[in-house]
């Protein structure tokens, strides 16, 4: 099992700028990968941002350039550093850690947080 908790959330005005945090119970070294996910009102969850145990990035092409996804290994943390944040990015953001193993793959989620963007 891995627990996840997320923080950094809120209210933000367009233009503006946040930063999420996630911290995993276990190490991030284990982790296959980890990442952002978001649903909006009315839309299906969507990959945001994830991050390789390798630091490989991948990123859906409506936040590239604007997003920046970064992990520290030293405290089991995933960062998702928002910048020129729209209205439409508004939703409720998820982290996700993955775990690959040969039989299956694992996938946990943390309880979300919600952005929000003034116009």
């Amino acid at each position: 099992q891995v627990q996840l908790v997320e923080s950094g959330g809120g209210l933000v005005q367009a233009g503006g700028s946040l930063r999420l945090s996630c911290a995993a119970s276990r190490s991030s070294f284990v982790l296959t990968s980890m990442g952002w996910y978001r649903q909006a009102p009315g839309k299906q969850r969507e990959l945001v941002a994830s991050i390789t145990s390798g630091g490989v990035t991948n990123y859906a092409d409506s936040v590239k350039g604007r997003f920046i996804i970064t992990r520290d290994n030293a405290k089991n943390t995933v960062y998702l550093q928002m910048n020129s944040l729209k209205p439409e990015d508004i939703a409720v953001y998820y982290c996700n850690a993955r775990l690959s193993t040969i039989l299956r793959t694992y996938d946990y989620w943390g309880q979300g947080t919600q952005v929000t963007v003034s116009s």
